[in-house]
């Protein structure tokens, strides 16, 4: 059942020693408002780190997900894939693949060469032939590219390109894109939860999804300081480097870290749009476990010591809301408890209402 309240949040968390959100068109370096000197942690990475988490935590023994609690975006993954196994599953046609039987002096060269999605071989038992066959919902330019990437036997290219030219996708009929919608949202926690644009060139359009959660960026409450540290590896990659250091095989390299920071993000739940999604009430206890536990599972040296320390949660009596999400917020301060750069949480001090919070998470009824 989808969860018929609306949810504002404040999200604290800290850094100690560590890059919590690299900048990659920075060379790496923490993310900071050039003006303020304040630190910043994207949306998009705290995002991830709940996928990681519930990843994580709904995998079965099998290495499958438990079903319903599946993530689209995730490492490594195809995402049109997810789409042609959803217009199977609803027995919705894709249109017309393209099969050619196989020229005896190709064969060798298809032993030869790796097929690229939406390629696949075809035998024949009875007549001992085989043959190519091209998805109806293959990426022509995707193939096409990992043609010229490749570089088959020119038989072979010639072959290939001219059978893709019989491959005919279908365009989905809107009704039909609603169903991929709705199994797409059933299948994956993160689009029900974040929503997603899946109406892809490559794959079966399932249209969009606007989800029920909304983040913004997480601001530091106060300046940060990125320091650079210089690092060694005792070893080379190459011959050739250890060559030129006369067997002294040592890289040196750079490493980024903040010495503290506390961070504050601000997040909104809508009713409304969860009801479209059916984010239920179960996935929303989902959500505030991995808010609590998201950085527990993800150490790492580059990202020092993180933590959540502080989750404080506004409930409103109904779908609309009760109050102005930016006045709830206000309620919400931090004060600084001692003199000088900070170092540790216990520098510092989260208030509502003027109340020190010691609950995580701390449920308000608005």
């Amino acid at each position: 059942m989808a969860i018929d309240k609306r949810y504002d949040f404040v999200l604290f968390f800290d850094v100690q020693d560590g890059n919590p959100n690299g900048d990659p068109d920075a060379g790496n370096l923490p993310r900071i408002d050039a003006e303020t000197g304040m630190g910043l942690v994207t949306d998009v990475c705290l995002k991830r780190k709940i996928r990681n988490y519930v990843q994580l935590t709904k995998t079965a023994a099998d290495g499958k997900s438990i079903n319903g609690y599946d993530i689209y975006v995730k490492e490594k993954a195809v995402l049109g894939r997810s789409h042609v196994e959803a217009f199977k599953d609803l027995a919705i046609d894709l249109g017309e693949e393209a099969r050619a039987e196989i020229p005896r002096d190709l064969l060798s060269s298809f032993d030869e060469w790796n097929l690229p999605d939406g390629i696949s071989i075809s035998d024949d038992d009875e007549n001992g032939k085989k043959y190519v066959v091209v998805a109806a919902d293959a990426d022509k330019k995707a193939i096409k590219e990992y043609i010229k990437e490749s570089q088959p036997a020119k038989a072979l290219k010639d072959f290939i390109t001219k059978i893709i030219k019989d491959a005919k996708a279908r365009k989905p009929k809107a009704e039909e894109v609603e169903k991929g919608r709705d199994w797409m949202c059933a299948r994956f926690f993160d689009i029900r939860s974040f929503g997603a644009v899946m109406s892809l060139k490559s794959a079966p359009n399932c249209g969009q999804v606007r989800g029920p959660i909304q983040f913004t960026f997480a601001r530091s409450v106060d300046p940060i300081v990125a320091l650079e540290h210089s690092i060694t590896r005792m070893a080379v990659a190459t011959e050739a480097e250890s060559e030129k250091q006369s067997g002294d095989n040592r890289t040196m390299g750079r490493k980024f870290t903040v010495p503290y920071g506390l961070y504050r993000a601000h997040g909104f739940i809508s009713a409304h749009l969860a009801a479209q999604t059916k984010f239920s009430e179960e996935d929303l206890k989902l959500f505030w476990e991995a808010l609590r536990q998201m950085f527990e599972d993800d150490h790492s040296a580059a990202r020092g010591l993180m933590a959540t320390r502080g989750l404080i949660i506004f409930e409103h009596k109904g779908a609309l809301g009760s109050q102005n999400a930016a006045t709830l917020f206000e309620r919400v301060i931090t004060k600084r408890t001692t003199e000088g750069p900070a170092r540790k949480f216990s520098d510092y001090q989260i208030l509502i209402d003027g109340q020190p919070v010691t609950e995580v998470p701390k449920i308000i009824a608005v």
